[in-house]
């Protein structure tokens, strides 16, 4: 059950740091923040905007709440497979992955060709540089770096799934930035000082409103044919390495965007930073960390969270706290006997199960957001 912080802060997170909540006050105190701001029970800080809140505004939007990474989600699709079909270890699908999905900062293919008619989705974007064209083409269908993972997953009757985790790239970074940029620059000459630099908006009706928006909704379709492309080259993997399978159903879905929808008698923006549209039927994906468990779910609907839930099992420690505090030994004893990179565990030490918070909290701070669906364990886990 939500706890009211104030008439314009509500909490659904039992694990929540006192900083987390003044962020999200001085961004519930901004005039065109319209109702409460809702925080979901992985929220923590952010850059300007809470990680893990939901802000409903008339009138103006805030890039830097989007975010830099537009339109990242998640897809998770449940496979013909049972445990029982595959191999003692899944060594064998780790080189395949890595060949097919590269990850890492700034990490594309090698021949862009491959994807550059797959990155073209929906409306293309007419207004990049020779330079943004090429990023565009040679990452689509890369994972990333950070907390942005593949993972082979079984559920409570061992059957078989896929779950991946990214976002737009560099191209939604860019795109973003270009804009958080521009929105600082309008407050500057329009002479409104914010108590936080980093929630300089965008008013409806402005050209730059409209022009983000566009920008933001092409990132977003990007990413999501991006996950949607590297969801089948990892289920065509994992098939390959059995000898049979095929893909059941799929969800993929965003909780880094904006978008007008109807609350409390009023249309307004909703964006949504770290959080997951959860109208009633809505299904969606909610990973844990490293090591811990993935729910799918489906949407309550709950008016008060403007139909939302968590993305995620949150940060408690910076990746900064994480690496000074944990070690390479700690996490290669908590990933046990799964498949993971585990040449790399000193590098991804900051990704330490430890590192958040405990995923199953999270998930009983938002019974009345969702309900659980199936309930994943990893047996495979390759990371960004």
């Amino acid at each position: 059950m939500p706890i009211v912080i104030s008439p314009k802060l509500v909490s659904w997170a039992s694990d929540i740091e006192f900083p987390t909540i003044e962020q999200a006050a001085r961004i519930a105190a901004l005039p065109f923040v319209e109702g409460h701001v809702a925080l979901m029970p992985d929220a923590h800080l952010g850059l300007g905007a809470t990680v893990g809140s939901v802000i409903p505004t008339r009138g103006a939007v805030i890039p830097a709440a989007v975010g830099v990474d537009i339109g990242c989600g998640m897809v998770a699709t449940q496979t013909s497979l049972t445990a029982a079909d595959l191999p003692d270890t899944l060594d064998t699908l780790m080189p395949l992955v890595e060949q097919a999905i590269p990850a890492g900062v700034g990490k594309g293919h090698d021949d862009p060709a491959v994807d550059a008619g797959l990155a073209a989705l929906g409306q293309p974007h007419t207004d990049l540089s020779i330079a943004q064209k090429s990023t565009v083409a040679r990452q689509f269908g890369t994972l990333g770096s950070g907390n942005h993972f593949v993972e082979v997953c079984l559920d409570e009757q061992d059957r078989v799934w896929t779950v991946l985790h990214s976002g737009s790239r560099g191209i939604g970074k860019q795109l973003a930035t270009e804009h958080i940029t521009e929105a600082k620059r309008l407050m500057e000459r329009s002479e409104i000082v914010l108590e936080d630099p980093d929630l300089a908006y965008l008013v409806q009706g402005d050209p730059e409103f409209g022009a983000y928006i566009a920008d933001m909704l092409w990132a977003q379709s990007y990413a999501l044919g991006s996950r949607a492309r590297m969801d089948q080259v990892l289920s065509e993997a994992l098939f390959k390495i059995v000898g049979t399978g095929h893909r059941i159903r799929t969800i993929n879905s965003h909780h880094n965007f904006t978008q007008q929808e109807h609350h409390h008698g009023h249309d307004l923006w909703i964006t949504r930073k770290g959080a997951v549209k959860a109208e009633r039927g809505d299904e969606g994906v909610i990973p844990g960390s490293m090591g811990t468990s993935t729910y799918i779910v489906r949407g309550l609907g709950n008016p008060r969270a403007y139909n939302s839930c968590a993305h995620g099992a949150g940060r408690r420690m910076s990746r900064k706290q994480a690496r000074r505090t944990l070690t390479a030994e700690s996490l290669t004893a908590a990933m046990g006997s799964r498949t993971w990179n585990a040449d790399r565990a000193a590098a991804l030490v900051d990704e330490h199960p430890q590192a958040y918070k405990p995923i199953d909290q999270v998930m009983a701070d938002q019974k009345d957001l969702v309900e659980v669906q199936h309930t994943l364990r990893q047996i495979f886990n390759y990371k960004g």
